[in-house]
């Protein structure tokens, strides 16, 4: 038995990762605003992640419910937005502000209040969950991809700093969730490839929560976890 904390396991992937774990009896301590109604992991720890100086209080709390039984525990930075859209002129500040806080401060906060809370088990990870927009250039998402490049490098500095820890970032594909919703509503004005992504739904291309949360889970378990790149793409994923 395995133990899991994830962040926005309120919805989209993070939910469906964590019924599936938890299905496979692990535990799983799920973090996000609000808690869903069918929840099925161990715990739920309602936070704003935006709210970084509560980071640590929360994670804390995690740390304190890791069963004594758990053979490995693994932190799942997958919280995040692709808001604002638009082009860099057009981005107000504090949507900037926030746009970084969500998908760089907090996982940032959250990976280093593991690490200090963490100390005394042999096996540790950390799975970030990135984005093919964080390597290479999208216009209208420019604060999405500076926030996933980020957490990029962020991850290769964690995973050469820890002898007991693996780190890796991991672009999942283009999946059918809230924020797939979020980036067909916007205007081509703001988002010039907004076509691309309302044929990737009409075509029925977009991979499922529940496929995405199968591989990630794939990729989890693999014997030789520990030997893979730190950048991975779930659609490409060394044999």
């Amino acid at each position: 038995m395995e133990t899991f904390i994830i962040t926005g396991a309120s919805k989209g992937i993070g939910l469906a990762l964590s019924k599936q774990l938890a299905e496979s009896g692990h535990q799983v301590i799920g973090i996000a605003r609000t808690q869903p109604e069918d929840w099925t992991g161990a715990l739920f720890i309602s936070h704003d992640l935006t709210d970084i100086a509560g980071i640590s209080k929360v994670m804390s709390r995690a740390a304190t419910e890791i069963s004594a039984e758990a053979e490995a525990v693994t932190l799942v930075n997958n919280a995040g937005t692709v808001e604002p859209i638009g082009f860099a002129a057009a981005n107000d500040g504090q949507d900037i502000e926030k746009s970084i806080t969500l998908n760089l401060t907090a996982p940032m906060a959250l990976s280093s209040a593991f690490l200090g809370g963490t100390e005394s088990i042999k096996t540790r990870r950390i799975v970030n969950i990135s984005s093919g927009a964080g390597r290479k250039q999208v216009k209208g998402w420019s604060a999405y991809c500076a926030g996933k490049a980020g957490l990029d490098h962020y991850t290769t500095c964690l995973d050469a700093e820890y002898e007991n820890l693996k780190a890796v970032s991991v672009a999942p594909g283009i999946i059918d969730t809230g924020m797939q919703e979020k980036i067909r509503e916007s205007g081509e004005e703001d988002f010039p490839q907004i076509e691309h992504f309302r044929d990737y739904k009409r075509s029925g291309k977009l991979s499922t929560p529940e496929d995405t949360a199968s591989g990630l889970i794939q990729l989890m378990q693999r014997p030789d976890f520990n030997e893979l790149p730190v950048l991975l793409d779930l659609r490409e994923l060394p044999k």
